[in-house]
């Protein structure tokens, strides 16, 4: 398993993580659900520093998030250049060979002489 595939596995959990917790957070109101007629008195916790938790700790995984796909796209470029597609691998062995070398042939030209 490549370095890049660990990250990317990462990424997936972090990122669903990130959407369970703000998911599980109280509406602050002000926002798109009080526009919307919304009443913003949904109570999901019922504890006063469930908050506090649930702020800290999305905050801590949305900076995760983007330090796991910043890493990611570092291993990406720092990669040894061995790929795990069997296909790529066939594609770069065969732009690495060297073609055969022809020769070109002279094509006879056709003159303007009229001496028939």
């Amino acid at each position: 398993m490549s370095t890049f595939s660990i990250f990317l596995i990462l990424i997936i959990i972090v990122a669903f993580l990130l959407v369970l917790v703000i998911m599980v957070q109280n509406p602050k109101g002000g926002g798109l659900s009080s526009a919307f007629g919304g009443s913003g008195s949904q109570v999901v916790g019922g504890v006063q520093k469930t908050g506090d938790f649930l702020d800290k700790s999305t905050w801590t995984l949305a900076t995760l998030l983007i330090v796991l796909i910043l890493l990611s796209n570092v291993s990406i470029k720092s990669g040894d250049g061995a790929s795990d597609s069997i296909l790529l691998d066939q594609n770069n062995t065969q732009n690495t060979t060297t073609p055969a070398t022809t020769t070109p042939t002279k094509v006879p030209t056709q003159s303007n002489d009229s001496t028939n």
